[in-house]
């Protein structure tokens, strides 16, 4: 681990499933993007896992810009994880 930090946000559900609103964790070494980080971040509790193991019902949001798991990620960036967004 590096001692460059990344600020992790978790809206609605996946906030009920972390238990957290956020959480400011270290940038792995070698990590360059979204994808990169799963595994860390899914291996923080139980309820990380739960919350992340459906990537494809998960949105993200990199420094306020919607992206992917590919999405390139920085010392210093703020990744956000949301469900989809409906409307009615």
């Amino acid at each position: 681990m590096s001692d460059a930090m990344i600020n992790v946000l978790y809206f609605a559900w996946m906030r009920e499933h972390t238990g957290t609103t956020s959480e400011q964790i270290p940038l792995p070494d070698g990590a360059k993007t979204v994808g990169d980080l799963m595994p860390l971040l899914m291996a923080r509790s139980a309820g990380h896992a739960l919350a992340l193991k459906n990537m494809a019902a998960v949105r993200v949001a990199v420094n306020r810009s919607y992206g992917d798991l590919k999405t390139a990620v920085a010392a210093g960036d703020e990744i956000a994880f949301f469900p989809p967004v409906t409307g009615g």
